[in-house]
């Protein structure tokens, strides 16, 4: 098996350039996972009223996730 390490063969999980509300967090993910961005802001902000843990996640995850 010839296995190849080529930059195209993976997805990379960046902040969204074009799908922007607030740092480009949820529209990054959305892009990542082909799925619309406002059903990730959607489940961002109940698992925010929830539990209290979606703001610093998201927090955590604006400071982590690269820009592009």
């Amino acid at each position: 098996m010839n296995y190849q390490n080529d930059d195209n063969d993976y997805k990379k999980l960046c902040k969204s350039q074009t799908n922007r509300f607030i740092c480009g967090i949820c529209g990054g993910i959305g892009e990542y996972l082909n799925i619309d961005p406002t059903i990730v802001r959607l489940v961002w902000v109940i698992f925010s009223l929830c539990g209290g843990c979606g703001l610093l996640a998201y927090i955590i995850a604006a400071i982590i996730i690269p820009n592009e």
